[in-house]
């Protein structure tokens, strides 16, 4: 007879009475069972995939168990398991989620923060002064292609347009204020980049700046996480905050953002 502990010794004693009482089984029959189960499961994951880590409860018929979203290490049958469990969890979860954190953090994303261009699908350049900012669309293409289309243009003796949406560049400030709230309208994470950047530098209205910028990170901006990195540090429209500082670093790192990825290192 193969006892639950020796199976595995994390297992508790709870799991083997469900098999029991539920399906009239015989303590031998419950072992073989927990063996055969088990065995095609890795040794980290056997843990979170049979049972409550609370109450033990397995997760089988209408018992639906949820992992713990910080650590995936564990699972829970209803959320006031989760919360009895908490104190004897919190220590191990506090580790692996930082743990989960560092191997984010650290791996090479596929493309730059500045993402691909939208015509020929390539990584953009690392830096803004090798690319052309559309202001009729917020897109941003590479100076290939945006040269490719001016060569077009002249040999076809064409009117200047936007390689990417064909529109005619914005002859005044005011058409570039219209398209940009056009933009944010369908919550376009660029546009409100933007005019969080036309707030910081033409108007010095850090205050709106941050908000712009809050709302472009949320859209998943990476250039705007290192924006706010810098307004939390410097103070500049909101509070100094050193924790969100970080956070925001870390987020425009995980993007690929190589000044936040300076920053962090120094």
């Amino acid at each position: 007879f193969l006892s639950i502990g020796i199976i595995h010794p994390v297992l508790p004693s709870p799991f083997l009475v469900v098999l029991k009482r539920r399906y009239s089984l015989s303590s031998s029959v419950c072992s073989a069972v927990l063996i055969f189960v088990m065995s095609g499961v890795d040794e980290p994951e056997r843990n979170i995939m049979m049972f409550c880590a609370a109450c033990g409860i397995a997760g089988v018929d209408a018992i639906k168990l949820k992992k713990c979203t910080a650590c995936y290490l564990v699972r829970y049958c209803s959320i006031k398991c989760q919360r009895d469990h908490r104190p004897q969890h919190k220590k191990e979860c506090k580790k692996r989620a930082a743990e989960l954190r560092d191997e984010i953090l650290f791996r090479q994303p596929e493309s730059t923060h500045l993402g691909d261009c939208p015509i020929c699908c390539l990584p953009l350049p690392l830096g803004r002064e090798n690319c052309t900012i559309m202001e009729c669309c917020s897109n941003t293409v590479c100076d290939g292609c945006y040269g490719a289309n001016m060569i077009r243009e002249q040999e076809q003796k064409l009117k200047h347009t936007c390689p990417f949406c064909r529109n005619p560049a914005p002859e005044s400030s005011e058409d570039v204020e219209k398209n940009l709230i056009k933009r944010m309208e369908v919550n376009d994470a660029f546009a409100f980049y933007q005019m969080g950047w036309s707030m910081f530098h033409h108007e010095k209205d850090y205050k709106s700046s941050f908000e712009y910028y809050s709302k472009a990170a949320a859209l998943g901006d990476i250039e705007s996480h290192f924006q706010l990195s810098i307004l939390y540090r410097d103070g500049e429209g909101v509070g100094k905050d050193r924790k969100k500082e970080v956070y925001h670093l870390e987020e425009a790192a995980i993007g690929g953002h190589p000044d936040a990825r300076l920053n962090l290192g120094c």
